[in-house]
């Protein structure tokens, strides 16, 4: 099933895609709800036979699927994606042993979803601001220390997911040193639907999922490649983040960004400042996934920043 959140004339609504249609369930209904209830296989038999609301998909206007899931993590399983960031910075791309030894992962700002045809300001002073193209997997069945073998039985379904990136904002992150700040703080996009696993089976190759990706900036490609590149599964990175602590049903687990997905891999000068593809008001950005649908956002002026008093 495709499990959309959208509006039509009635306040915002959860429902399925069902060909040109959507059929909604009733008011108050929430993916998340459903996720935790245990209740989505039950629910999306419900809007097949008796919808509360039924609408042409071309007359509603689609929200992120999960608005506010209870947890979000962004992982970093595409290896070559790191390789690239460090090869357009002048590095050495030869890897720490660290990133052989396990998953990377940070904690996402759950309260700034957005959805998937939604504009996304650029962060507040920042003029540095990038996409990163990735793939979101929920939790359908919580679990705590999970095994990799079978954690990936845990996930219900996939979202195109977009990690906005303040890279000056990133830079000071870095230095700090104490993870990902408003680097990571102003938008992250999923949508246009939770496209649950069973769907995607088809587009497994060698037991892995291998359905494409790709990125657009104005209709120009930025990148594509397929989900099965991870050099960490979502099996592994699922039992990783679940060692002693609980992964409750809607939670939310970026892949990390597709190798190419972002702008700082294209990055050709010398001083991060002076590269001139980094997204700008009127760029319109695109994700698109086998599957999984499109994404279409336009990026909007950011806010100006209120100083803080300076320090000594």
């Amino acid at each position: 099933m495709k499990w959309v959140t959208f509006e039509a004339g009635k306040g915002v609504r959860t429902g399925i895609v069902d060909g040109d249609s959507v059929r909604g369930l009733a008011a108050g209904t929430t993916l998340e709800g459903l996720l935790a209830a245990g209740s989505l296989a039950e629910a999306g038999e419900d809007a097949r036979r008796s919808p509360a609301q039924v609408c042409a998909l071309d007359d509603v206007r689609l929200l992120a699927p999960l608005r506010r899931p209870p947890s979000v993590r962004d992982g970093l399983c595409f290896l070559d994606h790191l390789r690239g960031c460090y090869r357009a910075l002048g590095r050495d791309e030869t890897l720490h042993p660290a990133w052989s030894a396990g998953p990377a992962f940070y904690f996402a700002n759950a309260d700034a979803i957005v959805g998937p045809y939604d504009d996304v300001p650029i962060s507040p002073g920042s003029t540095m601001f990038d996409l990163e193209l990735e793939v979101g997997a929920v939790i359908g069945r919580g679990g705590r220390d999970l095994h990799p073998d079978d954690a990936e039985q845990h996930i219900v379904g996939y979202t195109l997911y977009n990690d906005w990136t303040a890279r000056d904002h990133q830079l000071r992150d870095m230095a700090q040193g104490i993870g990902m700040g408003k680097s990571k703080d102003s938008a992250i996009t999923l949508g246009p639907a939770l496209v649950t696993a069973d769907e995607l089976e088809p587009y497994r190759r060698d037991g892995r999922l291998a359905f494409g990706l790709s990125a657009t900036i104005n209709g120009e490609e930025l990148t594509s490649g397929t989900l099965d590149q991870m050099d960490w599964t979502f099996g592994e990175l699922i039992s990783y983040l679940s060692r002693g602590t609980d992964l409750p049903p809607g939670s939310v687990i970026g892949s990390g960004t597709v190798p190419g997905g972002c702008l700082l891999e294209h990055v050709d000068t010398e001083d991060l400042a002076d590269f001139k593809r980094w997204l700008r008001p009127g760029d319109v950005v695109s994700l698109r996934g086998e599957g999984l649908g499109e994404t279409t956002q336009t990026v909007q002026p950011g806010i100006d920043v209120i100083p803080l008093r300076p320090r000594e």
